[in-house]
């Protein structure tokens, strides 16, 4: 039996249209299991006595760590669940705000662009990404470009 996808496809997105994920509190064990799986041990996240001498003030998460959490709260939507293709690229990723421990993300998706690609099987789709957190500051930003099936004909 064939998988049945459960996600949108490329036809069934509008330009425009606005999707937000679910939250998520971050903690010292995501920032410490992120280190450990990316050997990414720089102080700033893993030293809270170096982190107080720094802007900050405080540990903070790895900016990287923020975007693997969007693109996991994206996942959780489901809109892309066995129609996604691809992800082809980030494009203008800015970190614009420390996400400290405590804070709860969430992310916004907004629909900027719909192309035709050269198979006609499929399509692009273009989505402003925005990462806030729980004041409703951005902490992360960025263009995400999704290869995406289209329906059968």
């Amino acid at each position: 039996m064939a998988h049945q996808p459960s996600g949108r496809h490329f036809e069934e997105f509008k330009v425009g249209e606005t999707f937000r994920t679910q939250r998520r509190t971050i903690n010292p064990a995501d920032v410490s299991n992120f280190a450990g799986v990316t050997g990414d041990f720089n102080p700033l996240h893993t030293d809270e006595e170096y982190a107080k001498t720094t802007p900050f003030g405080t540990r903070v998460a790895h900016g990287l760590l923020t975007l693997g959490i969007s693109g996991g709260q994206q996942n959780l939507l489901g809109l892309f669940a066995g129609t996604s293709l691809a992800l082809l690229g980030l494009d203008k990723l800015r970190f614009t705000a420390p996400v400290k421990f405590g804070d709860t993300i969430h992310t916004e998706l907004t629909v900027k662009e719909k192309r035709e690609s050269s198979k006609p099987d499929r399509g692009v789709l273009v989505l402003d990404t925005l990462v806030k957190n729980q004041r409703g500051e951005t902490v992360c930003q960025f263009e995400q470009v999704v290869l995406l099936k289209r329906r059968s004909a």
